[in-house]
């Protein structure tokens, strides 16, 4: 199944953030890192990520830094911030939301899940 560009550009951000909340790291791990958690659903590119890594950055949400890796290539590291954290937060209630809204109308409308993910249309747990 392929994944809409508009969702995957609308979940850029909080996927950004909880992956720096849980490790500094770069670009290409990132990348990477996106592919694994998603089990191939999301490809992202350059392109796509360090537009919204810089946007992060100015807005106070992610710090970078150089750093030099046992290559001895430049990896620019970003880690996320006290903001990133508390925006990270605000991100995760409001997909939480958007989850459960979309779940219960389809449900309110017995519109049905596709026929062999019969276990997609249950509500997904929810985090304490």
């Amino acid at each position: 199944m392929e994944i809409n560009k508009d969702l995957i550009a609308a979940s850029s951000t909080p996927l950004v953030l909880a992956m720096l909340a849980e490790e500094d790291s770069y670009g290409y791990a990132i990348l990477q890192r996106v592919q694994e958690l998603s089990g191939g659903r999301m490809e992202w590119t350059d392109g796509m990520l360090y537009p919204v890594l810089h946007r992060l950055e100015r807005l106070g949400h992610v710090e970078a830094r150089w750093e030099v890796a046992e290559s001895g290539r430049r990896r620019k590291y970003y880690r996320i911030t006290s903001q990133g954290r508390t925006r990270l937060a605000e991100e995760r209630e409001q997909w939480k939301a958007v989850n459960s809204t979309l779940q219960g109308i389809w449900l309110a409308l017995s519109i049905p899940g596709p026929a062999n993910h019969a276990a997609s249309a249950a509500p997904l747990p929810q985090e304490a």
